[in-house]
């Protein structure tokens, strides 16, 4: 496994505050953010598919405060006081897996749920996928294990062993196939400035 190493986040860094309906009402810590239920706060994940329709897990680094050592999206994290969920998930790619990939728009869901009594997450979550063929360079720091998988495999494990896998991602994976959106982004992604891609589903 190829590592690079760039700063993770930090606990102090400011987190956007939302209402419902994802208007700014504040910004707090991220570490205050995630105690006891949590505060509603802006997030992203991002899906990332290869050439061959695989799609990269990543394993979380033991050191996560939240579901360390589960197996989850390719990369999730949050905006910070004044990025947006565009210009913040392209930086986090580049820090967490060293990749670069156009970023198309899936859907947006909020969730809340909790660890034990180690603490929440409280998000509004956007979702996004994109496609890249170039090396994972994984930030020791945020990931523990990484590896492709074809999507059928992937389908099983979720069935076999949905205990391993951080809980925003089983509730992300399943919009995901309910929408059939992978035929839809392979479809995207082999015709370059295709409009065929609907990109804003419902929240």
């Amino acid at each position: 496994m190829e590592k690079h190493v760039q700063p993770a986040d930090d606990p102090g860094d400011l987190l956007i505050l939302v209402n419902d309906n994802d208007e700014i009402i504040g910004y707090e810590q991220k570490d205050i953010c995630h105690e006891g239920n949590g505060i509603l706060h802006r997030a992203f994940s991002i899906f990332i598919f290869n050439e061959r329709g695989e799609f990269l897990l990543q394993k979380r680094s033991l050191g996560k405060r939240l579901w360390p050592q589960y197996w989850s999206n390719s990369v999730c994290s949050h905006p910070r006081k004044g990025e947006t969920y565009e210009t913040a998930s392209p930086r986090r790619l580049l820090e967490e897996i060293g990749m670069k990939s156009d970023l198309t728009h899936l859907f947006k869901f909020r969730y809340q749920v909790t660890f034990g009594d180690v603490g929440s997450e409280n998000e509004l979550c956007v979702v996004f996928a994109g496609l890249s063929s170039g090396p994972v360079k994984a930030n020791p720091d945020e990931i523990e294990e990484w590896r492709f998988i074809e999507i059928s495999k992937l389908n099983d494990e979720l069935k076999q062993q949905p205990q391993v896998f951080t809980p925003w991602f089983k509730m992300e994976w399943q919009r995901f196939s309910d929408l059939d959106l992978l035929p839809q982004l392979l479809d995207h992604w082999a015709s370059p400035g295709s409009k065929r891609f609907k990109r804003d589903f419902p929240a």
